[in-house]
């Protein structure tokens, strides 16, 4: 087992680093020069960073001790670093939402997240990359396993900086699959709660119907202890929940052993032979503890349906985009707005009203199983910076406003990582998170 004593700052979890903090072990400076030094050493080459600026970190940090030594109260996430994917807004730092049409903005305030991240007492390290307006075409972050390799998106940099070690935790965000595709192929954990339960004032709009926020982190209990210091009620978001009916950071206390229903979905012919054989291997080696279940057909309609939704909203979001300069933005969203504008009301009314069709379809199955084990991704990590790869294993439980994390257990034949997703039901997120622990733990498992 690893002695924390002995590793550098920067390694540590967000845990492990919570506890050493609060018992004066390290100071938060230290902890913030651990990981700007960290950054220094793998930004020229991982790139995560859209804005950084370590005299504003190094600030943060002092004023954490000082709180500290006066003896003032000290929240959950008291002098850990997070970064902060580049569309959700900070009042110290650009937004810039990963297009030039947005420049050099400055937001007036806080996303409502960002302010409850510095309330718990973390520091607010800079702005992670993400692609152009969080859809497709690539931003500059590399893969850290491989600089050869995409990282993922949307949420490039979030993924890429937690897997290099410059930041134990970062925040995403998730319309289709920008969690738990970067999270995959960077080898991390990646946990989007249920639908409603982050808020999303201050976040750039996609879909109100299907817009996500996620985590990043090391450990299950890490992205827990993120995840549980964002959900509540916020007047600026209609869909965000009055209350938290649970507390996440205690959510991955125990580990009891969970049973999974193993789904391959429509994607899986569309895998890559190594990575079907990694899954095929690990629930081969769960046996009793998981089998395969059958995709209910009611659910084969939501990649077409997810697509009309997502697709006539960004043409709705991103019409000031279009109207002001759409010669500036990429291709693949120019397409993706062009057939926003052109779907049929009737056809977007017809597609919005499969949620709640396709949700209850899937619900039946958390009577016997505590949460489905499918892939997170096609395989590993595809070659070129190009695209930021396939979404598709991603897109049905999105679209159901389903709790996912990727627990990042295996490696392709190339090496690389390649993770596992586990799905919950809707507001079953503590039930997931036991489930995912207890896999995390496999190789332990006799």
């Amino acid at each position: 087992m690893t002695d924390p004593s002995r590793e550098p700052l920067h390694a540590l979890s967000a845990t492990a680093l919570a506890q050493g903090l609060r018992a004066g072990a390290f100071t938060a400076e230290a902890v913030a020069q651990s990981c700007l030094a960290r950054i220094a050493a793998r930004e020229p080459e991982v790139q995560a960073w859209a804005f950084l600026d370590p005299g504003l970190v190094l600030a943060q940090a002092r004023g954490a001790d000082r709180r500290r030594a006066a003896g003032l109260p000290l929240g959950a996430l008291h002098g850990i670093p997070v970064g902060i994917k580049d569309i959700i807004d900070t009042a110290d730092m650009p937004t810039e939402h990963g297009t030039v049409l947005h420049a050099g903005r400055r937001p007036a305030a806080d996303a409502v997240i960002v302010g409850r991240l510095r309330n718990a007492g973390a520091i607010i390290v800079g702005k992670t990359v993400t692609t152009e307006l969080a859809t497709y075409a690539p931003g500059k972050t590399r893969n850290p396993h491989d600089p050869a390799h995409t990282p993922g998106g949307s949420s490039s940099g979030s993924a890429a900086a937690v897997a290099a070690g410059m930041v134990p935790l970062a925040l995403g965000t998730q319309t289709n699959g920008s969690v738990i595709r970067p999270a995959s192929y960077c080898g991390v954990y990646g946990f989007k709660p249920s639908y409603g339960l982050i808020p999303r004032s201050g976040v750039l709009k996609q879909s109100r119907a299907l817009d996500q926020i996620g985590v990043f982190a090391q450990t299950v209990e890490d992205a827990a202890l993120l995840a549980g210091q964002l959900i509540g009620a916020d007047p600026g978001d209609p869909d965000a929940l009055s209350a938290a009916p649970w507390s996440l950071p205690d959510a991955a206390a125990q580990a009891s052993p969970p049973r999974f229903a193993f789904i391959r979905t429509p994607p899986w012919g569309r895998m890559d032979p190594d990575a079907q054989a990694a899954v095929e291997g690990l629930v081969s080696g769960l046996a009793g503890c998981a089998e395969e279940v059958v995709l209910p057909d009611p659910a084969s309609t939501a990649w077409d349906s997810h697509r009309t939704v997502m697709e006539a909203n960004i043409a709705a979001n991103y019409a000031a985009e279009w109207a002001r300069g759409h010669d500036q933005l990429s291709p693949s969203l120019r397409a993706q707005i062009e057939r926003g504008r052109a779907t049929a009301p009737a056809a977007y009314q017809q597609a919005l009203a499969r949620m709640p069709v396709v949700t209850a379809a899937l619900a039946g199955i958390f009577a016997d199983y505590d949460a489905i084990l499918t892939p997170s991704t096609l395989g590993t990590a595809p070659c070129g910076l190009g695209s930021t790869g396939d979404p598709a294993f991603c897109t049905l439980w999105t679209f159901c406003g389903m709790p996912a994390i990727n627990v990042p257990l295996l490696r392709g034949a190339n090496g690389l990582p390649l993770g596992v997703q586990l799905v919950g039901p809707r507001m079953g997120d503590v039930r997931l998170l036991h489930a995912a622990r207890w896999l995390a733990q496999f190789e332990r498992i006799p």
